[in-house]
């Protein structure tokens, strides 16, 4: 969405092609849409808690969109054919194949550091944070280890490689590993606070910063009742779990009501489109509300509690304000173990948080101050839309 905005502003048109539930958002800004199966529900709470398991759910993820890609790749066919270029997200599979197969100019993005699955700056996948030890034994013996699950994650996405054979498409490498990165321009949507370019990164990797967007358009404005409250008392402690961990939460915000109660601080539960379990009514000085936009209320917060998803991680580091980040899956441990080595956050699984962890983790979080707000300076000078922007203009030229 912002770079899409962005290009659009520059004179491009341009088209977001994904799930069709996204339809309504992409058009409020302007932009064309193009429907591409799987058709996912962000509402759609079972498959939610399925795809955020710690152990399994990247595993899952890739399974379900494997499944699919016949479907992602056929969907995707009308809009290429319309391209001047096309840019895909990580495990855009359908929209690679459609690139190669019409010729088509293609960039490749990387949203967080995992995905580069470097074996210099080895990530920290759930639930194995020995992987960090093992770097600092040999770099040799992390790519060994990357090559042993390069083997065994060709099963999950059996049906990639299946259609790519069928189509004649060449063999570029494993799709989620040196297959998954442009020849042309590799985009690191991230800023550099989180990691520098590493020697086994693809030479033509641009590192622009976080692209920051979180309208909503169902909702242009903070809500009046949000506005008084964050206004009328001290700043308060912002809990949410992003976009799919809140999903799948279970009694995370049960757990952090009961550690506020023992904090007596004010506190703000962003819940998503669900219950969540909480009672009918909050103690005073605790608001909960579905959705409100982080660059909002962040910057508001005395601290945030989060999943460590890479958007929410993104507008924690910009706000200015420590966090507490509670992994749940996916890159969320290794952006976790960032932020934490910049100093500016404590972590804590979620398989050991509850009242009296996240009370404790949330006393020391004053420690951090100093340290996010040096961040915060620094993230909020690296206009990663624009610098994204000119490197697609670039490869355009070209």
């Amino acid at each position: 969405m912002a770079l899409g905005i962005e290009l659009q502003k520059r004179g491009h048109t341009v088209t977001i092609a994904t799930s069709s539930s996204y339809a309504a958002k992409i058009t409020s800004e302007g932009l064309a849409f193009h429907a591409v199966r799987p058709d996912i529900s962000l509402d759609d709470q079972a498959l939610l808690a399925y795809v955020m398991d710690t152990r399994r759910g990247s595993e899952r993820v890739l399974r379900y969109v494997g499944s699919a890609v016949r479907e992602s790749y056929e969907d995707t066919l009308p809009a290429a054919r319309q391209a001047d270029l096309i840019v895909t997200h990580p495990i855009a599979f359908g929209g690679v194949m459609a690139a190669e197969k019409l010729g088509v100019p293609w960039i490749s993005s990387v949203l967080a550091p995992i995905s580069f699955l470097s074996a210099c700056d080895p990530p920290v996948p759930a639930p194995t944070p020995w992987i960090v030890k093992v770097r600092a034994l040999s770099p040799g013996l992390m790519r060994l280890i990357w090559q042993l699950a390069k083997y065994d994650t060709r099963r999950w996405i059996k049906p990639v490689l299946a259609l790519r054979r069928e189509l004649g498409l060449p063999d570029r490498g494993h799709p989620l590993f040196e297959g998954s990165h442009s020849p042309q321009l590799v985009l690191a949507l991230f800023s550099r606070s989180l990691a520098e370019p590493q020697p086994d990164w693809p030479p033509n990797t641009v590192v622009t910063g976080f692209p920051f967007f979180d309208r909503h358009h169902e909702q242009a404005q903070m809500e009046p009742a949000l506005h008084r409250f964050l206004s009328e008392g001290p700043a308060p402690v912002v809990f949410t779990l992003g976009s799919s961990a809140v999903g799948a939460a279970g009694d995370f915000y049960r757990d952090s009501l009961k550690a506020i109660r023992k904090l007596d601080v004010r506190a703000l539960l962003l819940t998503g489109p669900h219950p969540q379990g909480l009672p009918e009514t909050l103690p005073a000085g605790v608001m909960a509300v579905p959705y409100a936009a982080h660059s909002e209320v962040f910057p508001r917060a005395s601290a945030i509690v989060h999943q460590g998803g890479i958007g929410t991680t993104a507008q924690a580091m910009r706000s200015g304000r420590p966090a507490l980040v509670v992994p749940f899956a996916h890159d969320q441990f290794d952006n976790a173990a960032r932020v934490r080595k910049l100093g500016v956050a404590e972590v804590l699984y979620r398989s050991r948080y509850n009242a009296l962890t996240a009370e404790a983790a949330l006393r020391r979080l004053g420690n951090h101050d100093n340290a996010a707000a040096r961040l915060a300076e620094s993230v909020r000078a690296e206009r990663g839309i624009e610098h994204a922007a000119d490197a697609i203009e670039r490869t355009l030229r070209k």
